[in-house]
Protein backbone atom coordinates (compact mmCIF):
# COMPACT_ATOMS: atom_id res chain seq x y z
CA UNK A 1 0.00 0.00 0.00
CA UNK A 2 1.29 3.41 -1.53
CA UNK A 3 1.50 5.60 1.77
CA UNK A 4 0.42 9.51 1.04
CA UNK A 5 3.25 12.19 1.05
CA UNK A 6 3.28 15.66 2.51
CA UNK A 7 3.44 17.01 -0.93
CA UNK A 8 0.51 15.14 -2.18
CA UNK A 9 -1.76 17.41 0.52
CA UNK A 10 0.09 20.39 1.21
CA UNK A 11 -0.81 23.97 0.63
CA UNK A 12 1.35 25.66 -1.93
CA UNK A 13 -0.43 28.98 -1.93
CA UNK A 14 0.79 29.96 1.66
CA UNK A 15 0.28 33.40 3.76
CA UNK A 16 3.12 34.39 4.92
CA UNK A 17 4.13 37.41 7.06
CA UNK A 18 7.35 39.42 7.46
CA UNK A 19 8.78 39.87 11.60
CA UNK A 20 8.60 43.77 10.98
CA UNK A 21 5.36 43.54 9.92
CA UNK A 22 2.50 45.15 12.34
CA UNK A 23 0.07 42.73 14.69
CA UNK A 24 -2.74 44.79 12.67
CA UNK A 25 -1.47 44.24 9.72
CA UNK A 26 -0.74 40.39 9.90
CA UNK A 27 -4.19 39.87 12.08
CA UNK A 28 -5.63 41.56 8.92
CA UNK A 29 -4.03 39.15 6.56
CA UNK A 30 -5.06 35.84 8.46
CA UNK A 31 -8.60 37.44 8.28
CA UNK A 32 -8.73 38.49 5.11
CA UNK A 33 -7.15 35.05 3.60
CA UNK A 34 -9.50 32.78 6.58
CA UNK A 35 -6.44 31.02 8.20
CA UNK A 36 -5.50 30.69 11.71
CA UNK A 37 -1.49 31.43 11.09
CA UNK A 38 0.80 31.87 9.20
CA UNK A 39 4.76 31.25 8.43
CA UNK A 40 6.86 33.93 9.93
CA UNK A 41 9.75 34.60 6.84
CA UNK A 42 12.67 36.45 5.86
CA UNK A 43 13.78 37.87 2.20
CA UNK A 44 14.90 34.51 1.41
CA UNK A 45 11.76 32.55 1.92
CA UNK A 46 13.66 30.83 5.10
CA UNK A 47 11.06 30.28 8.12
CA UNK A 48 12.08 32.09 11.11
CA UNK A 49 8.77 31.57 13.09
CA UNK A 50 4.77 31.14 13.24
CA UNK A 51 2.13 33.53 14.33
CA UNK A 52 -1.48 32.75 14.67
CA UNK A 53 -4.71 33.34 16.44
CA UNK A 54 -3.48 31.75 19.67
CA UNK A 55 -0.85 33.82 19.91
CA UNK A 56 -2.80 37.19 19.11
CA UNK A 57 -5.44 36.58 20.88
CA UNK A 58 -3.40 35.19 23.91
CA UNK A 59 -1.22 38.99 23.79
CA UNK A 60 -5.17 40.65 23.76
CA UNK A 61 -6.24 39.04 26.63
CA UNK A 62 -2.68 39.57 28.77
CA UNK A 63 -3.51 43.98 27.78
CA UNK A 64 -6.99 42.50 29.86
CA UNK A 65 -5.45 41.36 32.47
CA UNK A 66 -3.66 44.37 33.39
CA UNK A 67 -6.42 46.80 31.95
CA UNK A 68 -8.95 44.55 34.65
CA UNK A 69 -6.84 45.55 37.49
CA UNK A 70 -7.82 49.50 36.52
CA UNK A 71 -10.60 50.44 38.22
CA UNK A 72 -11.16 53.31 35.62
CA UNK A 73 -11.41 50.77 32.85
CA UNK A 74 -14.96 49.53 32.52
CA UNK A 75 -14.99 48.13 28.58
CA UNK A 76 -13.17 44.89 27.44
CA UNK A 77 -10.93 45.03 24.92
CA UNK A 78 -12.61 42.58 22.73
CA UNK A 79 -16.22 45.07 23.24
CA UNK A 80 -15.28 47.09 20.29
CA UNK A 81 -12.89 46.61 17.15
CA UNK A 82 -9.48 47.80 17.82
CA UNK A 83 -10.00 50.21 14.89
CA UNK A 84 -13.35 51.64 15.94
CA UNK A 85 -14.28 54.29 17.92
CA UNK A 86 -13.36 54.25 21.70
CA UNK A 87 -13.69 56.87 24.44
CA UNK A 88 -11.84 55.28 26.91
CA UNK A 89 -7.79 56.21 27.10
CA UNK A 90 -6.60 53.19 28.64
CA UNK A 91 -8.39 51.12 25.92
CA UNK A 92 -7.10 53.75 23.00
CA UNK A 93 -3.37 53.34 24.52
CA UNK A 94 -3.81 49.30 24.34
CA UNK A 95 -5.39 49.00 21.03
CA UNK A 96 -2.20 51.67 19.76
CA UNK A 97 0.43 48.98 21.70
CA UNK A 98 -1.19 46.10 19.98
CA UNK A 99 -1.63 47.17 16.59
CA UNK A 100 2.22 48.67 16.67
CA UNK A 101 3.76 45.40 17.65
CA UNK A 102 5.30 43.72 15.75
CA UNK A 103 5.10 39.88 14.62
CA UNK A 104 8.42 39.44 15.73
CA UNK A 105 7.22 40.56 19.35
CA UNK A 106 5.47 37.87 19.31
CA UNK A 107 5.78 35.36 16.81
CA UNK A 108 7.19 31.34 18.04
CA UNK A 109 10.52 31.11 17.26
CA UNK A 110 10.89 27.32 17.42
CA UNK A 111 8.90 25.95 14.57
CA UNK A 112 8.63 22.39 13.93
CA UNK A 113 8.78 21.27 10.31
CA UNK A 114 8.49 18.53 7.60
CA UNK A 115 9.47 18.12 4.32
CA UNK A 116 7.79 17.40 1.07
CA UNK A 117 8.78 13.44 1.20
CA UNK A 118 7.51 12.69 4.72
CA UNK A 119 4.89 10.28 5.12
CA UNK A 120 1.53 11.78 6.10
CA UNK A 121 0.73 9.61 9.18
CA UNK A 122 4.73 10.40 10.34
CA UNK A 123 3.72 14.33 9.89
CA UNK A 124 0.37 13.90 11.38
CA UNK A 125 1.55 11.83 14.72
CA UNK A 126 4.32 14.86 15.19
CA UNK A 127 0.94 17.54 14.88
CA UNK A 128 -0.56 15.86 17.69
CA UNK A 129 2.07 14.83 20.04
CA UNK A 130 2.95 18.49 20.09
CA UNK A 131 -0.56 19.67 19.50
CA UNK A 132 0.46 21.97 16.30
CA UNK A 133 -2.35 22.65 13.29
CA UNK A 134 0.32 22.89 10.93
CA UNK A 135 3.56 22.25 9.53
CA UNK A 136 5.43 24.57 7.14
CA UNK A 137 6.65 22.80 4.42
CA UNK A 138 10.46 23.14 3.43
CA UNK A 139 13.01 22.11 0.16
CA UNK A 140 16.61 23.01 1.13
CA UNK A 141 15.66 25.26 3.61
CA UNK A 142 12.63 27.18 1.70
CA UNK A 143 9.24 27.25 2.43
CA UNK A 144 7.37 25.25 -0.63
CA UNK A 145 3.94 24.73 1.32
CA UNK A 146 1.81 24.26 4.41
CA UNK A 147 0.77 21.33 5.84
CA UNK A 148 -2.38 21.77 8.37
CA UNK A 149 -4.67 19.37 10.02
CA UNK A 150 -7.70 20.55 7.71
CA UNK A 151 -5.50 19.44 4.23
CA UNK A 152 -5.70 15.74 6.39
CA UNK A 153 -9.07 15.92 7.49
CA UNK A 154 -10.24 17.52 4.08
CA UNK A 155 -8.31 14.28 2.14
CA UNK A 156 -10.73 12.29 4.47
CA UNK A 157 -13.85 13.27 3.49
CA UNK A 158 -13.39 14.77 0.27
CA UNK A 159 -14.85 11.68 -2.25
CA UNK A 160 -17.82 12.30 0.16
CA UNK A 161 -19.01 15.14 -0.98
Amino acid sequence: MKELRVRDLMTTQVLTVKPTDTLKRATIKLAVDNVTGAAVVDNRNHVIGMITEFDVLNLIMKYQDKLDKDPSTTQSLLSTPMDGAVADPALVEAYKEISEMTVGDIMARTVLCTSPDEEISRALQKMLKLNVNRLPVLEQGVLVGILSRSDIIFHIYKKKI
